[in-house]
C-alpha cells in the first residue's frame, strides 16, 4: 500500500515550530500576551469588537450558554446533525436540547421547522454551520427576536464562512470557533468566541479562568502587583500561550488555504459526477463556504453496499476518510435518557447512514488528491454493482 493519507491532516512548518520553540524560551507558557495578541487578530479577522481564547470550541460553547443565561429548567434548540459537544454542552448548562431536523442537501438546521419547536421553556437556538456551510442567518435570526431568544453560533467548522457578505463571528451576540487537530487552522487544541459585546467579553473571560477578577497576565503591570477576587466560580477553560503561538503563525494563511481547498474541492465535483452519490450542494449567493469538510452522500441502495464498507475499502487502499456525522439523537445516551428513535429526525438520520468526508486539507499534494479521486472512482464504479 502506498503511504497512508491521513484524514485531516494539519500544516505545521517552520514557522510554527519556531515560534513554539521561541515561546517556550521566552517562559511564558500559560496565558499571556501571545494569546492577547491572538485574541486581537481573530477579532480583526471575523469582524468582531472581542475575541476571547479558550481551550476547546466545547468549552466556548458551554461559556456562551452561561453567559447567556442558559440553566436548569430552559430549553436550547439545535440540530442532531452535529458532534455530540454540541448537545453535551447544553446538558453541561443544567438545560434541555432540543433538536430540530436538518435540510438534506444543506446538512444544516431547517428554519422553517423552528418555530414548531419553541416553548415557553426555551431560551436560545444554537445552530452549527455544518462543513463550512453557513446556516440561513437571517431567517434563524428574525425567529429568535419574534421570540426573544439568544442565538449562540457553532462556528466550528466555518472560520472563514461569509453570510450575505457578513463574516461568521460578527452577526450574532455569540460566536464560537474551534482550533482542533483537524481544523481549516489548528492550536492542537483551541477555540474562540466572537462578540460585539464588551461586557459579555469580560465575563467570558472571568468565567473561563477559575472566575477571577483579573487573569494572570493583567495581575502584573506598572503599577505593581494586582489581588484578584474569585467573583464567579468559574472555570479551567483558558487557553496558553504555547497553543496562541501556532494560531497567530496559522491565522494568516487562512485564505491561501481556503484557496486550495477550494481548488481540491473543484476537482472532487467534476471527478465524482456521474458515481453513484450526491455532490455537496452548491454554496448560497453572497455567502462563502469555508470548505471545511467535502462530504459525498453515498447512493448506498445503487452500490449494494453500506457506507462503512465502502470506509473500509478506501481505508485499504490507504486513504482515511471521516464520518460527519452519526446523528446524536442515534447515540445510546442521547436514546436511552430522551426516548429518541431513529426516524424522529429523518433527514439526519438518511444523512447518518450514507454520509462519508473525504481529506480536504491544504496540505495534499496534487498526487495524493489524484490517488483519492481514483480510488473513489474504484470504490463506487460501476463494475463494482455488477
Amino acid at each position: 500500500m502506498s503511504e497512508y493519507i491521513v484524514f485531516g491532516q494539519p500544516i505545521l512548518g517552520d514557522e510554527e515550530i519556531a515560534e513554539v520553540t521561541d515561546t517556550l524560551r521566552s517562559c511564558w507558557i500559560g496565558t499571556g500576551p501571545r494569546t492577547a495578541r491572538f485574541e486581537d487578530q481573530f477579532a480583526e479577522y471575523v469582524g468582531a469588537r472581542h475575541a476571547v481564547a479558550v481551550n476547546s470550541c466545547t468549552a466556548a460553547l458551554h461559556l456562551s450558554l452561561l453567559a447567556s443565561g442558559v440553566g436548569p429548567g430552559d430549553e436550547v434548540i439545535t440540530t442532531p446533525l452535529t458532534f455530540a459537544s454540541t448537545a453535551n454542552v447544553i446538558l453541561h448548562a443544567g438545560a434541555m436540547p432540543v433538536f430540530v431536523d436538518v435540510d438534506r442537501e444543506t446538512m444544516n438546521i431547517d428554519p422553517s421547522q423552528i418555530e414548531a419547536a419553541i416553548t415557553q421553556n426555551t431560551k436560545a437556538i444554537l445552530p452549527v454551520h455544518f462543513g463550512g456551510r453557513p446556516c440561513e442567518m437571517e431567517a434563524i435570526g428574525a425567529i429568535a427576536d419574534r421570540f426573544g431568544l439568544k442565538v449562540i453560533e457553532d462556528a466550528a467548522h466555518c472560520i472563514e464562512g461569509r453570510y450575505q457578505k457578513q463574516k461568521i463571528g460578527s452577526i450574532s451576540p455569540l460566536t464560537c470557533f474551534s482550533f482542533y487537530v483537524t481544523k481549516n487552522m489548528t492550536t492542537a487544541e483551541g477555540g474562540m468566541i466572537a462578540t460585539n459585546d464588551e461586557q459579555l467579553a469580560t465575563t467570558l473571560k472571568m468565567h473561563a479562568l477559575h472566575g477571577l477578577s483579573r487573569d494572570a497576565w493583567r495581575r502584573f503591570s506598572d503599577d505593581g502587583y494586582q489581588h484578584y477576587e474569585v467573583v464567579y466560580p468559574g472555570f479551567k477553560y483558558n487557553m496558553t500561550d504555547l497553543q496562541a503561538a501556532l494560531g497567530l503563525c496559522q491565522l494568516p494563511k487562512l485564505e491561501q488555504w481556503l484557496r486550495r481547498r477550494e481548488e481540491i474541492w473543484q476537482q472532487y465535483d467534476e471527478a465524482f459526477a456521474e458515481l453513484p452519490c450526491w455532490l455537496p450542494s452548491p454554496a448560497a449567493s453572497e455567502t462563502r463556504h469555508a470548505r471545511h469538510l467535502y462530504t459525498l452522500l453515498l447512493d448506498i441502495d445503487q452500490l449494494g453496499k453500506s457506507r462503512d464498507q465502502v470506509m473500509r475499502e478506501l481505508h485499504e487502499l490507504g486513504i482515511g476518510v471521516g464520518v460527519h456525522y452519526r446523528a446524536v439523537h442515534l447515540h445510546q445516551y442521547y436514546r436511552e435518557r430522551f426516548g429518541y428513535e431513529a426516524d424522529q429526525f429523518p433527514n439526519a438520520n438518511w444523512i447518518s447512514q450514507r454520509t462519508i468526508s473525504l481529506p480536504l486539507s491544504a496540505k495534499l499534494t496534487a498526487d495524493q488528491v489524484d490517488r483519492i479521486i481514483s480510488a473513489m472512482t474504484s470504490t463506487l464504479s460501476v463494475t463494482q454493482l455488477n
